[in-house]
């Protein structure tokens, strides 16, 4: 009777599981880190991640990264994946194409946009998703002009993608803001003009529809509380005083507790984030709404080599191939219906 009864637990445990899941929306973003394929593109500096490049980027480690990138994104939402995934660092279509037919997500026949921007090595955003649960309505590419700040104006595209999610009519950017290599004030200068670029669309949407529900994801090189984010962009970080037509950031209070998603020389940073529209913080009792944020730490993305505990165990140290996953952590963001 005893192992009838525990029978009965773990099947009610399971059933009740689900059902939390079925009224949970996961919205992720990952950094994949030089998700390159194999081939060279003439038009692009991928030199490095081929056969013969500096990397030594052969077909092997190429399917053992495509498999090490579906089984984070597989392992999401307790083994149901996102309903949607933002990607940066992914070179092409080969690559989504190779990564939606992995073992681990193919059930799923996740779909995906991309925007095909004009970075100089090939590194673009994505958005992966589930087609049951979101529905593509409309896609468009935000160029960023950094052409009045330096010589090296070429950088990722802001992917801006509408459509429905889980019934409710939802705005996607997916964003890889330019990094912080070279002249501080220069890279600072370029992050927050593609700040005011993604802030204006944002506002074009908001004019229309002060009620739009709005995410905007990526890595954004910068810290929730720097200017580029906390003034440009305008992301509140008390959800009580943001109004339906404001921002949120969820995030600004995870990185006052030294939490970060990526390290430089040991030093945590949050550039990978989240920042959603008031109106996922009104209206609860219609469709989505905001639930929690969280970083995505899984133990077997977590490298426990000496020196780097608790760091993302990435693909590479220098130019060593490593069998790792990324040198960021995913985030997830989850909404409840």
């Amino acid at each position: 009777m005893k192992k009838i009864f525990l029978l009965f637990t773990i099947l009610i445990t399971g059933f009740r599981s689900v059902a939390q899941n079925r009224n949970t929306i996961a919205v992720a973003f990952y950094n994949c880190e030089n998700f390159f394929d194999t081939l060279d593109n003439p038009q692009k500096n991928d030199d490095e991640f081929t056969p013969h490049g500096k990397y030594r980027y052969t077909k092997k480690i190429y399917l053992q990264k495509l498999h090490n990138i579906a089984t984070v994104i597989n392992s999401m939402e307790g083994g149901e994946g996102p309903a949607v995934i933002g990607l940066a660092e992914v070179e092409n279509t080969n690559v989504l194409n190779d990564l939606t037919r992995q073992p681990e997500l193919a059930r799923r026949s996740y779909k995906y946009e991309w925007a095909d921007g004009s970075d100089p090595r090939g590194i673009n955003v994505a958005l992966m998703y589930n087609p049951l649960q979101f529905k593509v309505i409309k896609t468009e590419a935000l160029q960023i002009d950094l052409s009045s700040i330096s010589a090296n104006s070429n950088t990722r595209d802001i992917l801006h993608v509408f459509g429905v999610l889980a019934g409710d009519s939802v705005h996607i950017f997916v964003s890889h803001w330019p990094s912080r290599r070279g002249d501080a004030d220069e890279s600072t200068a370029k992050r927050e003009r593609a700040a005011i670029v993604e802030k204006n669309a944002v506002k074009q949407i908001l004019l229309k529809n002060p009620s739009a529900k709005i995410m905007l994801m990526g890595d954004f090189n910068d810290n929730p509380a720097d200017k580029s984010i906390a003034q440009i962009l305008d992301a509140k970080t008390e959800p009580s005083a943001v109004k339906k037509n404001e921002l949120y950031n969820p995030w600004a209070d995870i990185y006052k507790t030294g939490a970060g998603t990526e390290t430089y020389k040991h030093s945590w940073n949050l550039f990978d984030q989240v920042i959603i529209s008031g109106a996922f913080l009104q209206n609860k009792n219609h469709k989505l709404h905001y639930n929690k944020a969280e970083i995505y730490k899984p133990d077997f993305i977590i490298d426990h080599y000496k020196g780097h505990e608790g760091e993302p165990h990435r693909s590479f140290v220098g130019t060593y191939w490593i069998n790792g996953y990324s040198d960021h952590f995913p985030v997830i963001l989850y909404l409840a219906r």
